[in-house]
């Protein structure tokens, strides 16, 4: 049976659930954690390795703010490690690349147990790893974006208003970072399987050209902040009509859903009462209790 149509099932002001619902976790892996001495400073988480036996596969992440906690001589030396890492990872067989570092690793930079971990989809699942156990300096739009409420971010980037950020997180090292991206926390099942419930989501304000078939945060501006029916994400689609004087108007706005449980609905051009607040980038982790560093947590 299909949901009934309703706009804002799938945003939230706040985190209801402490798991999302559809995060697919059916099989076991591990993880380790890489921690560094450097001179001069505590020991501090360096990056997560995570191995997938199903698929045979370890990922690694590190840290990419080495020039602002190593000498630059260590830091050069540094910023290679990740890649030395994952060439040696698929030069030997998983077990004999984990156990080569256990057994090789000690003073400056340090291995730690292997702990077990449910897997969803691997790459977010290293992310998530990743913001939880590493604390790398914030780099605004270089490596970090801002954290905002969908309240606040309709506000930063719908009315121009000056708005703080309620953290910084640290994005994917593949995404390219501008400075009209931010992320916010998406709660429903509507937009599922791709938006798993409770996720942490990049958006990019400003959304240029053609809406057509794009997922987007829209703003119903007719509805109170306090209902919780104010914010959504869906698929835009609309159809145009041509007037004689040869421009265009809406005829038909409609916002679908990816989950088939749930019903597409339809927005009324002429009431005006709608707004695009961003464009849907992808998700930076799939979990609720996914950390948020203080706004001004590292910040050089």
């Amino acid at each position: 049976m299909k949901r009934a149509p309703g706009f804002a099932d799938n945003i939230s002001e706040t985190v209801p659930r402490s798991i999302p619902s559809t995060v697919v976790a059916t099989r076991l892996g591990e993880y380790s954690v890489l921690e560094i001495a450097l001179p001069g400073r505590p020991a501090e988480a360096a990056g997560v390795l995570l191995y997938d036996p199903e698929g045979r596969q370890i990922s690694v992440r590190l840290r990419r703010d080495w020039d602002r906690i190593a000498a630059p001589e260590d830091a050069e030396l540094l910023k290679l490690l990740e890649d030395d890492l994952r060439v040696k990872s698929r030069e030997q067989t998983p077990e004999e690349f984990l156990g080569w570092l256990e057994e090789t690793l000690s003073n400056t930079l340090r291995i730690s147990e292997r702990r077990p971990i449910l897997l969803g989809n691997p790459e977010t699942t290293l992310q998530w790893l990743y913001n939880k156990h590493v604390s790398a300096t914030v780099q605004p739009f270089r490596t970090h974006l801002p954290v905002y409420s969908c309240r606040a971010a309709a506000g930063r980037f719908g009315d121009l208003m000056e708005v703080e950020a309620e953290g910084w997180i640290e994005a994917p090292p593949g995404l390219r970072l501008e400075q009209n991206m931010f992320v916010a926390r998406v709660v429903g099942r509507s937009m599922e399987p791709e938006i798993p419930d409770g996720s942490l989501c990049v958006f990019r304000a400003g959304v240029a050209g053609s809406r057509q078939g794009r997922k987007l945060l829209i703003e119903d501006l007719g509805e109170s902040e306090e209902g919780g029916q104010r914010y959504t994400v869906k698929i835009y689609r609309s159809v145009k009509r041509v007037r004689e004087d040869g421009t265009w108007e809406h005829e038909r706005i409609r916002l679908e859903p990816l989950n088939p449980e749930f019903e597409a609905f339809e927005l009324v051009p002429e009431e005006q009462r709608f707004r695009v607040i961003g464009e849907f980038v992808c998700v930076l982790s799939p979990d609720p209790q996914a950390p948020l560093p203080e706004p001004g947590a590292g910040r050089n």
